[in-house]
């Protein structure tokens, strides 16, 4: 297996650090660009301090991989974090933010890799995404939102570049026990009492909230994402377990009311 030369954003904890962890024991040298560095047993893993929300960061951290190796083979944009609120609990500035790292962050770091990829004529690309960018999620609209536009964006994108030889890979992971259940953010009027959807709220992120604490493990889901690094040709979309598989390949083709119910039942 070649070695390749890979910038992982978010790879300092939950699935990036299983990706990161997968991709060094086999040989691969994984810049990971996190706000903050951190230390690694393995030599192949090399933190690097870039926040993906600085344009500045992110080319710096790119210079700097190819002065020291003259190439960069994939960039796996993993970087995310979520908010939970009812919308009409939701102000423009928490809108911002939850769309500034998933989905600005994204396009900062591919726009800072796309040049080298196209002048080498070669590259791979993978952005998480989530099974909620086709699953919509009542109180957490915000995030099914920005990992619903990462679906479209990734897609036209693949169309864009095909003619370089750069190729793109969407992971589109379901629940999964990690840091982010932890690390979600309230809105500021969603965790007052008398919101109109306080009740609602606490009830429908406290089951999506259990079910990524009994979802599947990080390690499975970095074991689909290094698989599309490791192959010759990537799959457009990637979907870790059988049911979410299928989840994402059913729930489109049901009739709009028949899916919603499905939702409201569910969260």
């Amino acid at each position: 297996m070649n070695q390749k030369i890979i910038l992982l954003t978010g790879g300092s904890a939950g699935i990036g650090k299983s990706i990161a962890d997968l991709l060094a024991q086999q040989g691969h040298t994984v810049y990971c660009g996190s706000r903050r560095t951190f230390q690694s047993t393995n030599h192949n893993i090399i933190s690097v301090a870039m926040d993906v929300n600085s344009e500045e960061q992110t080319e710096t951290v790119v210079n700097q991989i190819i002065s020291e190796h003259g190439r960069i083979d994939a960039v796996i944009c993993n970087a995310g974090n979520g908010i939970a609120g009812a919308i009409e609990d939701t102000d423009s500035q928490e809108v911002y933010y939850q769309f500034e790292t998933n989905f600005f962050g994204v396009t900062k770091t591919l726009r800072a890799c796309l040049p080298i990829f196209r002048q080498q004529g070669f590259g791979k690309i993978i952005v998480t995404s989530s099974v909620a960018g086709i699953v919509p999620i009542p109180f957490q609209a915000y995030y099914s939102a920005v990992k619903a536009a990462l679906i479209a964006y990734v897609q036209a994108l693949s169309l864009e570049v095909k003619g370089f030889g750069i190729q793109c890979c969407l992971l589109l992971p379901g629940d999964t026990k990690t840091e982010f259940t932890a690390a979600r953010k309230f809105t500021k009027k969603s965790q007052d009492e008398n919101s109109p959807y306080y009740q609602k709220t606490k009830k429908s992120v406290g089951r999506m909230e259990h079910d990524e604490q009994n979802g599947m493990s990080p390690l499975s889901v970095a074991k689909i994402a290094v698989r599309q690094i490791n192959r010759k040709n990537m799959s457009l979309i990637a979907v870790p377990g059988i049911g979410y598989k299928l989840t994402c390949w059913l729930f489109p083709m049901l009739p709009a009311k028949f899916r919603m119910w499905i939702v409201n039942i569910l969260y």
